[in-house]
């Protein structure tokens, strides 16, 4: 599943780097921490590596 903006692409960039030990889980906020306990790194990888060209900031619910 693509990351439907650069927000979402950031927040799984930083959980992966938590996921894999390079970053403290307690230096993440917000969606990231969510990120990281409700996602395989596999799924994070998939996320942090979407192409952003074209891609909003945000996406509104």
């Amino acid at each position: 599943m693509p990351a439907k903006s650069k927000a979402q692409q950031k927040a799984a960039g930083a959980a992966l780097s938590a996921k894999r030990g390079e970053t403290p889980k307690s230096k993440l906020k917000g969606a990231s921490r969510e990120m990281v306990e409700s996602m395989t790194e596999k799924q994070l990888e998939e996320f942090a590596s979407t192409q952003t060209k074209g891609k909003p900031e945000h996406v509104s619910k």
